[in-house]
């Protein structure tokens, strides 16, 4: 009996001390009958006892379609470097008739529900990063500079901006020229990241590629001067020759490549220590 007794208290010692390395869905918001879910990846071998950086991706589609498989591969990446990533649903046109301004306050659901949840999560609050890529850009750099377009439905106590920015080719000019223009019109002024860049905005490493037919490289130029002119530190990281969407997995080389230039920005951050390294695969 007291053999037996020692081996239960072995057991829910290191199940007390451990989280296992695991993937979750879980609901963050509903809305009519439209359910949202995070797709939450956890660090191999987790500690109750720390808490650990968080990084939410939204994915790109320009408001209209695409889904949250998108940023699995850097998901997978960043949980093995100690990070609890999630991949974020939101609301789109195609799949629920809805406008970018409904896209942006899910985004801002998803942030402040996470931040709800940290202790959950075993997470720290005070190092979350958003990240997304072209509109999905846009929402994550929407919900630490624009201050409108918040869901009724959210606890309003909870702040929904991010700590720090990794954006991939992202939509940041919505004004006359801007991508989304004729969809958001004169709204822009509210609703662009761009012009809504203020002080203390959150750290921020931005990715383009030269050759991108959406985003002019001009533009990404002009985001990291309003940036710095506020002093808030813009890391912009050009890719010569390359187009939108350049950074996703299919173009491997480039994957790695801009997985390994945020991990090296994490790290300045003091998000992330060196080890352990992981290869990028």
């Amino acid at each position: 009996m007291r053999l037996n007794f020692f081996i239960v208290l072995i057991i829910g010692t290191l199940l007390s001390t451990q989280i296992c390395n695991s993937q979750e869905e879980i609901l963050y918001k509903r809305v009519d009958t439209t359910q949202l879910f995070l797709e939450v990846h956890y660090p191999p071998n987790m500690e109750s006892s720390r808490s650990y950086p968080a990084m939410v991706f939204f994915f790109g589609g320009g408001w209209v379609g695409g889904n949250r498989s998108q940023f699995l591969h850097q998901a997978q990446y960043f949980a093995k470097r100690g990070v609890v990533c999630f991949l974020a649903d939101y609301r789109t046109s195609k799949i629920n008739g809805t406008t970018p301004f409904e896209s942006v306050k899910d985004a801002k659901s998803a942030i402040r529900f996470i931040r709800k949840n940290a202790t959950k999560f075993n997470i720290d609050g005070t190092k979350l990063i958003a990240s997304g890529g072209s509109a999905g850009g846009h929402l994550a750099a929407a919900t630490a500079l624009v201050e409108g377009y918040n869901d009724p439905a959210d606890d309003m106590s909870i702040d929904c901006i991010p700590n720090a920015l990794v954006l991939f080719n992202p939509v940041v000019d919505n004004g006359p020229g801007g991508y989304g223009y004729e969809r958001i019109g004169e709204t822009y002024k509210d609703f662009s990241p761009l012009h809504n860049i203020k002080k203390d905005a959150p750290s921020t490493i931005l990715f383009l590629g030269t050759k991108d037919h959406l985003i002019p490289v001009v533009t990404a130029e002009y985001y990291k001067l309003v940036m710095e002119k506020v002093e808030s530190r813009c890391d912009l990281k050009l890719y010569d020759g390359k187009g939108h969407g350049f950074f996703n997995y299919k173009d491997f080389e480039s994957y790695k490549s801009t997985v390994a230039a945020v991990d090296q920005f994490l790290v300045s951050l003091g998000y992330l220590k060196t080890e352990p390294i992981v290869n990028i695969e």
